[in-house]
């Protein structure tokens, strides 16, 4: 079976989500995707911490959690769902790279609507992490500001070279290809390129990397 990652932008209630396969120097694209998050039968997994915001944070964090327990079983059956299909077709899913807000000290923020977006976005970050252990594949995790700075450094390319492997998987994907799309692309990169035979090992420190003034 020919090697493949996923690489995915987490958002709130969805993410774009990229497979990749082949050579680390010329990737090809399998799919784009943008994948929902939410449960349908609870409303409040679309944004689960606005839904308990006027809560003391201690108290909207119980209230929530049986709203973060739905989205980590949505998450775990997407990614099995994505594996299964790729496997049929060939594809051996040899790791996942999520990018997404970075961990946050959210009791320290004041504001209870800023604070539920904060948390919404550290949280769909961590149920696709979680999702890849549930299904026993090994992830990554960036920010969308990082990620970029982490292929370089990793695949031993410039930034033109980086944007220019970007421009052609974007040529095949076809509209939309915004910075989302690249971020979750050099994510699949990243763990391709750990697929096929490299001595890194996947961890999550690439989220202290120094960051770059502009990702894409």
């Amino acid at each position: 079976m020919q090697a493949a990652a996923i690489g995915f932008r987490a958002k709130t209630g969805h993410a774009i989500a990229v497979a990749l396969c082949g050579a680390v120097d010329e990737p090809a694209l399998v799919w784009r995707r943008d994948v929902s998050l939410v449960d349908p039968a609870v409303p409040e997994t679309s944004q689960p911490y606005h839904a308990v915001m006027d809560l003391p944070w201690p108290q909207a964090l119980a209230a929530a959690e049986r709203f973060v327990s739905a989205i980590e079983v949505v998450a775990a059956d997407l990614l099995g769902t994505l594996v299964r299909e790729l496997r049929s077709n060939g594809f051996a899913v040899r790791g996942i790279g999520v990018v997404g807000s970075p961990d946050r000290k959210l009791e320290k923020i004041g504001n209870p609507h800023i604070r539920a977006h904060g948390a919404e976005g550290v949280l769909f970050r961590r149920v696709l992490e979680k999702a890849a252990e549930t299904n026993g594949i090994a992830s990554r995790a960036f920010t969308e500001k990082d990620v970029a700075q982490c292929a370089m450094a990793e695949l031993h390319v410039s930034r033109a070279r980086l944007l220019s492997q970007l421009k052609r998987l974007g040529v095949e994907a076809g509209p939309p290809w915004r910075g989302e799309e690249k971020a979750a692309a050099t994510a699949a990169l990243l763990c391709l390129r750990n697929s096929a035979g490299s001595s890194a090992r996947p961890d999550r420190r690439s989220r202290r990397t120094t960051r770059p003034k502009e990702a894409f």
